[in-house]
């Protein structure tokens, strides 16, 4: 394909997400604008993604901290805001968190614990989400369900982060229906610790649903979706 294909195939697939995340939306009685799109660029190069953000996204989401530091330099100046989506080890924190906005993959108490300490030597407060393994899958990161609620009191001794909410992805080998019970868990386990939560930790955040199920993530509550491939789909380069 050449560059104006790729351009007009990319700003095609944005609006259908886009209109497929609107009906999903209003069919759980809720508003598009409630429902927040993150477009995952981890498998493409630059020269696909100025197309993309020329299109109207403007959140991108990374996996991999080491994809995320050149693409971010390479775009410095467009007005795009950056989420680390995949697992953030400890020693890539310090140069990632002056980049992003939020992390999605907050996966443990003491994780939690170094983004904090190194949050506040930068002088930074990111937003951050509890990764949960709500589909018990061994080789997914994150807390356990029956970990949060004894979790939730030091998480709010954090003084350099802010919990927003929770995030998970649903068992590998499932299809999108299989997908809503990982989803309609990790609502509700949020609805259930909502009411112990103090002042300092905040649950309004779900961050589920990717390509093959961000239409049922969003009947069952997200309010982020991630999605990558169907962003590219049709594109050959």
């Amino acid at each position: 394909m050449n560059a104006p294909q790729i351009r007009h195939r990319i700003a095609q697939n944005l609006a259908e997400v886009r209109e497929r995340m609107a009906v999903a939306a209003v069919r759980s009685g809720r508003r598009p604008d409630e429902v927040l799109l993150v477009a995952v660029t981890k498998y493409v190069g630059v020269e696909v993604m100025e197309p993309l953000i020329d299109a109207g996204a403007a959140v991108l989401g990374e996996s991999r901290p080491q994809q995320l530091w050149p693409k971010v330099e390479a775009l410095a100046g467009r007005s795009i805001q950056w989420h680390i989506i995949g697992q953030l080890q400890r020693n890539k924190v310090r140069r990632t968190l002056p980049l992003v906005v939020m992390i999605h993959s907050g996966e443990s108490l003491r994780h939690l614990q170094a983004v904090d300490r190194i949050a506040g030597e930068l002088s930074l407060r990111p937003r951050v989400l509890l990764e949960v393994n709500t589909s018990g899958d061994a080789t997914k990161h994150g807390f356990m369900p029956h970990e949060l609620p004894q979790a939730l009191p030091e998480l709010a001794a954090l003084s350099h982060v802010e919990v927003r909410g929770l995030m998970c992805m649903a068992g590998l080998e499932t299809d999108a229906e299989a997908a809503r019970r990982d989803f309609s868990a990790l609502r509700e386990l949020r609805d259930r610790l909502r009411g112990s939560c103090c002042d300092r930790v905040s649950l309004d955040e779900l961050s589920m649903g990717m390509s093959g199920d961000y239409e049922v993530a969003i009947e069952e509550g997200a309010t982020i979706v991630r999605v990558g491939s169907a962003l590219f789909e049709g594109i050959s380069w």
